[in-house]
């Protein structure tokens, strides 16, 4: 490789998003104290531009213009210019979103915004060309006209930046106004699924025409909304709904037929092509979702798909120091010759490849056919491509196929007059030899940089397919995980976890000279892991680990005042807001998670202000519960759960005795959202026993296992066979 030309500040980070900028012309600089300082000495306002390292449009942006040697120039004459990498500084990211949505009524990455000096935004966008055209004004015109409003307008400049940072202080404030409570559960529940209902497919599943996201949060609340409601219609529509969606994006090309796992969404109403982005997030909670799909309905077809998830999560995404990596980009060169990367290079067939790759013929088939036939023919694989020009606007995919299970297995079988018995060994066949094809081409980018969130995200949806399926591989992996979280991204000196570690290049784990400390999402969704991971694997250490966690969540992030979480902790004087977010989408939003891991730490700890606190966050969002609350679907699931109070499963009985590894299948085998599992294994100075005194008065019944039901420290009559106990589970 050419020794680069420029080399900026940028080279000395750690994050793969921030490396990738190393050698713009721009003379980049981290978020940090160097740079604002060299904004206030110079008198000069800041460009911040913000993306993530698996952003197709951020590497446009970068192409056309962060590369471009006369913008860098503009850049670098008039601007501190200052790179964040969204995945590790979500609190930054947060800020100035909500000022770019604000004022465009859009948002989204890359994100660009001009700040004066004391880090103040006055105007932003997101993407933007390099040269005005027809329609947008271009990023060059974009930055000479800022930079001359700052000479000759610098004090309304100044003013009207205050005049929006009090605006967006108004608009973004959630909080408890007088004496509210929680909003009544049933209404919540009822309207959220009326409006789910409403924006669903009834087609294609899912919940809008285009694009379409997986949004794990709308199933799980269905999932629960049938569970509460088993009996009627409504709660038949709702597993139907949730069901229907899961199958259609199990077959659809947004799911990784080759390489497993699932792509970011899908363009179009069908889930046929999607944008190649594979993101940790998103294969954590649908291993989760689809192995509650597999409990609640026995259909294997869903344990498989969360089975081929996690296969490729481990073949992939793993560290071998336990952690997880966060994504694998869209864009990747076609061949190791290719002088440009193309959006879905990897992924994508023609034809002629799969042909050539197929060509036996098919014993007992109709005459003539082969291996190629039948596969092109189940995956909706075309002689001149599969992707329709519209969902092309590049033409990077013309003449390319995405596959997408177009048949059913007996359709497939009778079009080539095969036994429907043939068809899953012919598939599976064609699947391998084209996986070991695309193995020989060049890989997409790897973001290898960990993140205790989406750390945690992906040892719940281990430790949940590892319980609902009964796979001890997965429980070991999620503890290894685990294991990784408290070595690498946890610092036991002051009990509080750090936001991200990285791979080094010698493959080690490395850290940022000034480790960014964990945010809300860090500690809501490692707690909720480690209560996963604890029901899954009995290891009392991680619940013990997971209190502990809580009372430190509690600690940096509570608003006494307005009540609920803060999504950055108080101090950092670059943070102009601190901000509560309030919609569930790709993600669950911490506080929605927080509500139901309040409600568990309670049941393992006798300690009922957090049954408090969960309240008040119902309180605190009431209004948005009450109108709209399928932005909320995950906190309208855990109104329910509050309403309903948790349930204490107690299974007293030796952990390695065959008559208490019966009744905790059972308990695995069965969905009930608002259960918590617990064992009490006759160990008094264990620290469940410490915890809770009532569990000492609960005995074996004739030296068998015997399981409890307990809420609110009263308990059940105690039974003994897994029948009786699945009776009480499914009322």
């Amino acid at each position: 490789p050419s020794v680069p030309r420029h080399t900026n500040r940028l080279i000395n980070e750690k994050s793969p998003y921030l490396l990738q900028h190393a050698h713009n012309p721009v003379d980049w600089y981290p978020w940090g104290q160097e740079a604002f300082d060299k904004a206030k000495k110079e008198n000069k306002l800041i460009f911040l531009s913000v993306g993530y390292s698996t952003c197709h449009w951020c590497h446009v942006m970068e192409e056309e213009s962060f590369k471009n040697k006369e913008i860098g120039e503009i850049m670098n004459k008039n601007f501190v210019c200052i790179k964040v990498d969204r995945e590790e500084r979500p609190d930054v990211d947060k800020v100035y979103m909500t000022f770019v949505q604000a004022t465009s009524g859009g948002g989204g990455w890359p994100m660009s915004v001009w700040l004066t000096p004391d880090l103040k935004p006055f105007a932003g966008g997101t993407y933007f060309p390099p040269e005005d055209g027809v329609h947008r004004v271009g990023f060059r015109t974009v930055l000479l006209r800022i930079a001359e409003q700052w000479k000759e307008n610098k004090d309304a400049l100044l003013e009207s930046s205050q005049k929006i940072l009090e605006a967006l202080l108004h608009v973004s404030e959630i909080r408890v106004r007088g004496q509210e409570s929680p909003p009544p559960s049933k209404e919540v529940m009822a309207t959220c699924f009326q409006q789910l209902s409403n924006s669903y497919d009834e087609d294609y599943g899912g919940f809008s025409k285009s694009p379409k996201f997986p949004t794990p949060v709308n199933l799980n609340f269905l999932f629960t909304y049938w569970a509460l409601h088993r009996t009627t219609p409504e709660g038949a529509q709702a597993l139907q709904m949730a069901l229907h969606t899961l199958k259609m994006m199990a077959h659809g090309g947004i799911h990784d037929h080759i390489g497993q796992g699932f792509h970011r969404y899908s363009t179009d109403q069908h889930w046929h092509v999607p944008h190649f982005e594979k993101m940790l997030y998103d294969q954590g909670q649908l291993a989760a979702t689809y192995s509650r799909a597999f409990q609640i309905s026995g259909d294997e077809f869903f344990a498989d798909v969360a089975q081929d998830i996690l296969l490729y999560v481990s073949r992939d995404l793993s560290d071998q120091a336990g952690g997880f990596y966060s994504a694998e980009d869209a864009d990747s060169y076609p061949t190791t010759t290719s002088g440009e990367k193309r959006e879905g290079a990897f992924c994508v067939w023609a034809a002629e490849e799969i042909r050539a790759l197929l060509p036996d013929p098919v014993e007992g088939a109709t005459e003539g056919t082969t291996l190629g036939d039948v596969f092109m023919h189940h995956y909706g694989v075309k002689e001149n491509g599969n992707v329709s020009p519209m969902q092309d606007p590049h033409q990077e995919l013309k003449g390319k196929n995405v596959l997408i299970v177009r048949c059913s297995p007996e359709l497939t079988a009778a079009r080539f007059g095969l036994e429907a018995g043939r068809l899953g060994a012919l598939l599976q066949e064609g699947r391998r030899r084209l996986s070991a094809a695309r193995a020989q081409r060049p890989r997409p980018h790897l973001d290898t940089k960990m993140l205790a969130a989406w750390n945690g995200l992906m040892i719940s949806g281990f430790a949940q397919a590892g319980a609902a399926l009964a796979e001890q591989e997965y429980v070991s992996r999620a503890a290894q995980a685990a294991a990784f979280l408290r070595k690498h991204l946890f610092d036991a000196a002051s009990g509080r976890l750090l936001r991200s570690c990285y791979r080094g290049k010698d493959r080690t784990v490395e850290q940022s000279a000034v480790p960014i400390q964990g945010f809300l999402e860090d500690y809501v969704f490692v707690i909720q892991a480690l209560f996963d991971l604890y029901e899954a694997s009995l290891e009392q250490g991680w619940l013990e680990w997971a209190l502990q966690l809580q009372h430190m969540q509690d600690k940096l992030f509570w608003d006494p005042k307005g009540f609920a979480y803060f999504s950055s902790e108080a101090g950092d004087p670059s943070l102009l807001l601190r901000l509560k977010n309030d919609q569930d989408g790709a993600e669950p939003t911490a506080n929605s998670v927080t509500v139901t891991n309040l409600l568990r730490a309670a049941c393992y700890s006798g300690h009922t202000e957090w049954v408090e606190k969960a309240g008040q966050i119902l309180a605190a969002f009431s209004e948005r519960l009450q109108k709209i609350p399928i932005s909320l679907p995950e906190m309208a699931r855990a109104t329910a759960v509050f309403h309903h109070t948790l349930k204490q499963v107690v299974i007293c009985g030796d952990p390695q005795g065959e008559d208490t590894k019966e009744m905790l299948r059972c308990v695995h085998s069965v969905f009930s959202p608002n259960k918590v599992l617990m064992l009490a294994d006759g160990d008094s100075a264990g620290f469940l026993y410490r915890q809770l005194p009532f569990l000492a008065s609960l005995e074996r019944k004739d030296g068998r296992a015997t399981a409890y039901l307990c809420s609110n420290f009263a308990c059940s009559l105690p039974v003994t066979s897994p029948q009786e106990l699945r009776g009480m589970l499914c009322p």
